[in-house]
């Protein structure tokens, strides 16, 4: 069955993060709050990557921030809004994929390379989270699943207990389906990361650019298709 958009985010998500942590020396390249966590054992043990993880934060904020500019300066350039931010996460990833590609295995996360590298793939991941605040708001999340799967857990407890009214268990219901497809599509990602940097190291990240070119691929007949339908 062919995965919707946000799936395929998910997937893509799930495994740029897993990849640059495990090449970036716990670098979380998707989200921001984990590497708060990181920069703390960093700074505790002596590990590399703390500069790295600290300029992650102000990187993710600076591209979200133009993102939203460059939404609203996109349509009078006659350009499609959300394929053109598709677009770019994929250009991107395939230039932090070529850096880790060119410059890994990295010894050393605070190296000028394994930096850019982290960098460049952060701020495609800040893209897909714009992408997916503006344009996909009813979807769930595609790079941070604590509040999906406790919305899935609140759910069937709630299911457990009974008494609702038949179409709040019916939206329960779908939520259920909807969400749990998101932490199996993000999980699956993590799972073929770390079953592919094992084999191949920072070969893995020749995966993510092609994926993000699947999502504009898939976004592009999706738009068709709602239009030919209307």
């Amino acid at each position: 069955m062919k995965p919707t958009l946000p799936q395929l985010m998910s997937l893509n998500g799930g495994f740029v993060d897993t990849a640059g942590f495990l090449a970036l020396h716990g670098l979380f390249t998707a989200h921001v709050t984990g590497n708060f966590v990181t920069i703390g054992a960093a700074l505790v043990h002596g590990t590399s990557g703390a500069l790295t993880k600290l300029l992650a934060l102000p990187v993710f904020c600076a591209v979200v921030m133009l993102a939203r500019l460059l939404s609203y300066s996109l349509p009078g350039l006659g350009l499609p809004v959300m394929r053109t931010m598709l677009v770019l996460k994929a250009v991107l990833l395939l230039a932090g994929g070529v850096l880790a590609i060119l410059f890994g295995p990295f010894a050393d996360g605070d190296r000028a390379t394994a930096m850019i590298a982290g960098l460049v793939l952060v701020s495609a991941m800040a893209l897909q989270n714009a992408v997916h605040r503006i344009h996909l708001g009813s979807a769930p999340p595609t790079t941070l699943m604590t509040g999906t799967t406790t919305q899935v857990m609140v759910d069937l407890a709630d299911l457990m207990r009974g008494g609702q009214a038949p179409q709040d268990k019916a939206a329960a219901h779908a939520r259920i389906r909807r969400m749990s497809a998101a932490v199996a599509w993000f999980a699956a990602g993590c799972a073929a990361a770390a079953l592919i940097y094992a084999r191949w190291d920072v070969w893995c990240f020749a995966v993510p650019p092609v994926l993000a070119a699947l999502a504009v691929v898939l976004q592009r007949s999706t738009h068709e298709g709602d239009a030919a339908a209307r």
